[in-house]
């Protein structure tokens, strides 16, 4: 707008501005990105007792390019929590994506829950049913703001979840179930992903399950459908391939030949779309169902490897196993 506004000041005419796909590639704003530096303590009986999240994350003018809230799940579910942001001086321009925010917490926190199950020896399942069963606990200075999450709609899709996808059954080593859910935008959605990887790194994302809760009503099926396979789709490209890197100052791909993107061959051969109808406000489907994508498939390929993904996207990993 500002460029075309200024082409035709100095023109004096009107003028029809069009960039080209190497100039939104090169000059767009750029999905935020940002670092976590995790710590999480267990009692003897694999409880998490203890959350720290330090949030290192890049921003223009001291404001934040994706924040994380003081109150982002699971502080009110852990007594000694501790959420911290810290924003960097950032010269890039970035701005929201598909599910603003929630599309890069939720992978790491989901992320994080498996690793503590792990830790703990316990499923990842049963390990976030009982975190959403402790009391809500009180936050100092957020008090009156209310809770953000309605715990039992997070519990009622991962129950659904576990029960349409089969699971916790036994697989071969390469293979491997990943579960993750998360709430925004008034709406709750989990997913279970299923995966395959060869000992030479290759992977495959065989199935992904999904259920939603967008409130009590779901006036066109066929529409809500597309709509959640979509941002399935979506988040898989951008978990699995998407990246701009900047060196010097510059964005350094241009056009589809060097930005990666989902190959129809490498989507999941089968997507499966459940709602759960609830007794709450309709909200929409076009941001909900993306966040849980990215944890659900990188834990389901550290329970077929023993490897950890903690960097986006999957590409740059090694995920080679003996």
């Amino acid at each position: 707008i500002v460029e075309a506004a200024l082409v035709a000041r100095r023109v004096a005419s009107p003028v029809k501005l069009m960039w080209s796909r190497e100039d939104d590639l090169q000059h767009d704003h750029f999905r935020a990105a940002g670092f976590h530096r995790l710590q999480g303590g267990l009692d003897a009986s694999g409880r998490i007792v203890a959350w720290h999240d330090h949030y290192l994350v890049p921003g223009v003018d001291g404001h934040a390019g994706a924040s994380l809230e003081a109150d982002e799940f699971p502080a009110r579910r852990i007594s000694h929590c501790k959420i911290e942001q810290t924003v960097l001086p950032f010269h890039v321009p970035m701005g929201a994506w598909r599910a603003p925010n929630a599309n890069v917490h939720a992978w790491v926190i989901q992320s994080f829950l498996d690793e503590l199950a792990l830790a703990a020896k316990r499923d990842p399942l049963e390990f976030r049913l009982s975190l959403l069963k402790r009391r809500e606990i009180g936050i100092a200075g957020l008090l009156g703001r209310g809770s953000p999450y309605q715990a039992e709609r997070m519990r009622r899709v991962l129950a659904h979840v576990a029960e349409k996808s089969g699971w916790g059954r036994p697989l071969p080593r390469g293979q491997g179930q990943g579960i993750a859910f998360h709430a925004s935008y008034g709406g709750y959605t989990a997913q279970v992903a299923e995966v395959t990887v060869s000992p030479d790194g290759r992977l495959r994302v065989d199935r992904v399950v999904c259920v939603c809760d967008a409130g009590e009503q779901i006036l066109n099926l066929s529409g809500a459908e597309a709509q959640v396979e979509g941002a399935i789709i979506d988040g898989l490209s951008a978990a699995w391939w998407q990246a701009a890197p900047i060196r010097e100052g510059r964005a350094t791909r241009s056009n589809f030949h060097d930005y990666r993107l989902l190959r129809m061959a490498e989507a999941p051969a089968r997507i499966e779309v459940h709602f759960l109808r609830s007794d709450n406000p309709v909200t929409g489907l076009g941001e909900t169902p993306l966040p849980p994508l990215a944890p659900a498939v990188c834990n389901a390929i550290a329970r077929a490897t023993d490897i950890r993904v903690r960097q986006l996207p999957i590409s740059q990993t090694d995920l080679s196993w003996a």
